[in-house]
């Protein structure tokens, strides 16, 4: 592709590029590019929302550029205070290794693992002495750190912030300088970060890195960023079939950005909703599963949901011995969601959003009644929500 092909696939779905005008140039260098994506593996799982710099990378990746995957095995024991309303709890380097084991090998679903280039800042941060730190520290000025939305916010609430967090953005910038950097990726929260890097190369002689922010990409519930903590995320390691159920949940403009920042592709604005929502939770479980995963999960959720026929849908199995005793319908409702789904849901929210409603059915009988006795066998299904089924054993 001419360098011109190269910026408009490149630049489509970004936050901001720092500066379009100086990624051409780089472009035209006619040789492969360094292109950093920075990871701190605080945690072993990833979920979709850290794939979308993933897969830009892999968008450089593909057009022949040389894609970095620097591991913060250093700085992840300090952790990352972008976004933070508090210090984050320090880990381990022995926890930080075992997270980045499991965080790469699911990286590497998405890039090619052949063509890419794994560094560790502890390599070279590790070595330093205390006069390297402050020679480096007199590069950047308290002025600058307080720039910082997080660090600002936090000091006017009355909230401490740790010195050793202020060597943050001076260490990611430090690993640019160190792989000579010609395009650092990151989420719209790194953006200060990356300025910093490039600060760090002009003042080394480097060409400066490009900036590439890509967005912080909702949850299922379409409003809060994805997060753990926040239970609306899809994690790159779950089952096909939760995977694409998951998928299935999301909102209609939200299936419009996922098309856009997971897959690169454009949205069909005349193709049928519920058609393009399968097709995206197809794709996207094939991304991670492969190709008969996918087919296989969207045969299931046909099965299950599209033609009600739940008595051949393969379904998580509930024991009947281990049952509440003295089982009522709320009791029974309660138990499906808890111990197939891991859902904690009050008795009034069952009451009103489940049980009176009709989403709740046994052998497709409704159960509306939270008070009335009911009794089980094994092979019957008992259907909790739109999403959620289970046959009992």
């Amino acid at each position: 592709m001419t360098p011109e092909e190269q910026l408009q696939i490149l630049t489509a779905g970004t936050a901001k590029v720092l500066s379009e005008k100086e990624l051409l140039e780089k472009l035209r260098l006619g040789r492969p590019l360094r292109i950093k994506l920075g990871v701190d593996p605080t945690a072993p799982d990833i979920h979709l929302g850290h794939t979308v710099a993933l897969e830009k990378l892999r968008q450089f990746q593909l057009l022949g550029h040389q894609a970095v995957m620097l591991i913060g095995d250093f700085t992840a024991t300090i952790g990352d205070p972008s976004g933070r309303s508090v210090t984050r709890p320090p880990l381990t380097r022995d926890e930080v290794l075992v997270n980045a084991a499991t965080y790469t090998e699911q990286a590497f679903k998405i890039l090619d693992k052949e063509k890419t280039e794994i560094v560790y800042n502890g390599d070279w941060f590790r070595k330093m002495s205390y006069e390297d730190i402050l020679r480096l520290n007199s590069r950047v000025t308290l002025q600058q750190m307080l720039q910082r939305e997080d660090f600002r916010n936090r000091i006017e609430s009355g909230q401490e912030v740790r010195l050793h967090e202020l060597q943050y953005p001076v260490m990611q910038g430090w690993d640019s300088v160190e792989i000579r950097a010609d395009v650092e990726i990151g989420g719209t929260d790194q953006l200060f970060n990356i300025l910093v890097g490039r600060d760090l190369q002009k003042e080394e002689g480097q060409p400066q890195q490009v900036v590439m922010v890509v967005p912080l990409l909702e949850g299922l519930d379409g409003v809060k960023k994805m997060s753990k903590s926040y239970g609306n995320y899809v994690g790159v390691s779950d089952a096909p079939n939760d995977m694409f159920g998951k998928i299935m949940s999301v909102s209609d403009t939200l299936m419009v950005r996922y098309y856009l920042v997971l897959l690169g592709e454009t949205l069909d604005p005349a193709a049928h909703p519920m058609e393009a929502k399968k097709a995206l939770a197809e794709k996207i479980t094939a991304r991670f599963h492969g190709a008969e995963a996918g087919v296989a999960a969207r045969t299931d959720w046909d099965t299950r949901f599209s033609k009600k026929d739940l008595a051949a849908a393969e379904l998580p199995e509930l024991a009947i011995a281990e049952l509440p005793a003295e089982l009522n319908v709320l009791s029974l409702t309660a138990h499906g969601f808890k111990a197939a789904f891991d859902l904690e849901k009050s008795n009034g929210e069952l009451r009103k959003q489940f049980i009176t409603t009709g989403s709740v059915q046994l052998n497709g009988e409704k159960l509306v009644d939270p008070n009335a006795a009911v009794a089980v066998k094994a092979g019957d299904v008992l259907k909790l929500s739109k999403k959620h089924a289970v046959r009992f054993v």
